[in-house]
């Protein structure tokens, strides 16, 4: 009786002792289940507040706008003498900035390579004198308001007698390639019977034409009137010889870049309501 008496002590002993050892291991589960939960609450949180904080600075202006511009299209964009790159374009898109509160980085590419920019989406948009025209539009450009309106004419060495079209017969003009000059030129060469020589930039194309390799030049209207006056060039233009104004307009290649175009034109719309506008015109234009 005794010894059955000890069995079922130590019985009771041993299955106490079990609860115990099953208890104890429960208890050391618990916390490093709980310390998962947490480590993955606490990751999934910090990806949140990464994600959110990545659209807040993309909504809130952070973003810095690459824009391409020609090198040298005077008096809109060009090289002064001290070095410093100044312009209409240049001056109009800085007021514009910071009127809209947004950061650009002006890279001056030429007039191509601008485009190619912008169509390879290494550029945001491009402002450079360029101007607005259905034929832009149906190939990509997307243009903002106009900002000036222009048009295009013909210029000749000083000491030329080629006094109209009908002189250029057999001769070579020159035009700068992809321009609205060089579109206005090769609208007449089958009524007028000259050869046109493509440029990159108007500056080579207007001492082609003072040195003789061509006989005339294209190009737009204000562009070549300052190279004249300021630049002391040995050129005049061609009475009666210009088209229908057309309007200059900052462009982007890429519907997604719309907010641009929108901050522009917002912009715009401010500095001439606020006379800033007409004070970057009279600085260039004295008008």
């Amino acid at each position: 009786m005794k010894k059955k008496l000890l069995g079922l002590i130590v019985g009771v002993a041993m299955a106490f002792s079990l609860v115990g050892c099953g208890g104890t291991d429960q208890e050391a589960t618990t916390p490093e289940v709980t310390e998962t939960v947490e480590e993955t609450a606490e990751e999934t949180t910090t990806e949140e507040a990464a994600t959110e904080e990545a659209a807040a600075e993309e909504t809130s202006g952070d973003k810095t706008w690459v824009i391409a511009t020609d090198t040298a299209f005077k008096p809109f964009e060009y090289t002064d003498d001290s070095g410093a790159f100044v312009g209409i374009d240049v001056d109009i898109l800085d007021a514009v900035a910071k009127d809209q509160g947004f950061s650009y980085d002006l890279q001056v590419l030429g007039w191509d390579a601008s485009i190619a920019a912008c169509q390879a989406g290494q550029a945001d948009g491009m402002i450079a004198g360029a101007s607005i025209t259905d034929e832009r539009k149906e190939s990509g450009w997307i243009f903002s308001d106009g900002y000036y309106d222009a048009n295009q004419c013909m210029a000749v060495a000083e000491s030329s007698d080629i006094t109209g079209f009908g002189d250029l017969s057999g001769k070579s003009v020159a035009v700068k390639t992809g321009s609205m000059s060089a579109t206005y030129a090769e609208s007449l060469v089958d009524e007028y019977g000259f050869t046109i020589t493509y440029f990159e930039d108007s500056p080579t194309m207007y001492q082609a034409v003072v040195g003789g390799q061509v006989a005339a030049v294209f190009d737009d209207t204000p562009i070549m009137a300052a190279n004249i006056k300021d630049g002391g060039l040995a050129m005049k233009l061609v009475d009666g010889t210009g088209n229908e104004p057309a309007q200059y307009g900052f462009a982007i290649f890429n519907a997604d870049n719309q907010e641009l175009v929108d901050m522009f034109n917002a912009g715009l719309a401010n500095i001439k309501a606020n006379g800033t506008y007409d004070e970057i015109l009279a600085k260039y234009l004295g008008e």
